[in-house]
């Protein structure tokens, strides 16, 4: 079987076609298998808290993360008197998130080097399809809160603060006495912006790995890429042999089958507003 994704050609195996396919599962309650090239079973859930302009649980698989954005009418020092906007976004995991209990970040009385990493990425994901200009002098930020970690915290942050972001915006709309203003925010949102991971585990191409593969992967790739199909971060490290650009292409390749899911359940989400949960 070969699909062709923009102009790449992608094997349903990576290497040897004779390889036997790893045993995969969905994340859900009944363990469904899945295929090298398919998802978890993803879920988007917004308005999930009361006070948040924009709240979303988003799921990949066992994995969850909670997403709320909010906005707040001042900007940073270096944006005062600019007239636009900014993003930005922090990342978390609770305690208990992970196998055994790690201590919460507040208590060691710093933000440790992946977290950082982390809550960089999700805000350039969001600052690259937001309108700055059209927020005014306004900061939207984006916490995100992971409750359980499987694998893919980081991918799952972005797409869920994206409709985070857009529901925020359509909020702030609904408060606004000037109708040109509210326009301009309810279209803020120029693109959708979504994430996902993808490795070489045993030789072959698989994507959204869970934590098990991820752990144990040759090449571990997170990739985040707009609707319109821009790229906007490409994250790719060999773990132990390095992989060749014939490889990176059919990463490239898989990911944009996951990312196209992601951007569909989004737009489903955004179309109707009334609407507050989507899973595929």
């Amino acid at each position: 079987m070969v699909q062709v994704l923009y102009g790449l050609q992608l094997k349903e195996n990576r290497l040897d076609q004779s390889t036997k396919p790893l045993a995969r599962t969905a994340g859900d309650e009944a363990n469904t298998a899945r295929s090298a090239q398919q998802m978890r079973r993803v879920s988007l859930h917004r308005r999930y808290t009361c006070h948040a302009e924009g709240s979303v649980l988003v799921s990949f698989g066992r994995t969850k993360v909670l997403c709320c954005a909010s906005i707040e009418d001042r900007v940073p020092g270096f944006l005062k008197g600019r007239g636009h906007g900014w993003v930005t976004a922090e990342y978390g995991m609770l305690p208990r998130s992970t196998h055994t209990r790690s201590d919460r970040e507040a208590a060691k009385g710093k933000q440790g080097g992946r977290t950082m990493e982390i809550q960089r990425l999700i805000g350039r994901c969001l600052r690259a399809v937001v309108d700055l200009q059209a927020l005014g002098e306004r900061t939207i930020t984006v916490d995100c809160d992971v409750l359980q970690a499987d694998g893919g915290t980081r991918t799952a942050s972005v797409t869920g603060a994206c409709l985070a972001v857009f529901d925020a915006l359509q909020t702030m709309a609904s408060r606004q006495t000037d109708e040109q203003q509210a326009s301009r925010l309810r279209a803020a949102l120029r693109d959708r912006v979504a994430a996902v991971s993808v490795g070489l585990v045993q030789g072959q191409g698989l994507l959204d790995l869970d934590y098990n593969e991820d752990s144990s992967c040759d090449t571990d790739l997170n990739l985040a890429m707009t609707a319109s199909g821009g790229l906007i971060e490409i994250q790719g490290t060999a773990e132990g042999a390095a992989f060749s650009r014939a490889e990176l292409d059919q990463m490239l390749a898989l990911g944009e089958i996951g990312l196209r899911q992601l951007h569909d359940l989004q737009q489903q989400l955004m179309t109707h507003p009334d609407q507050l949960q989507a899973a595929v």
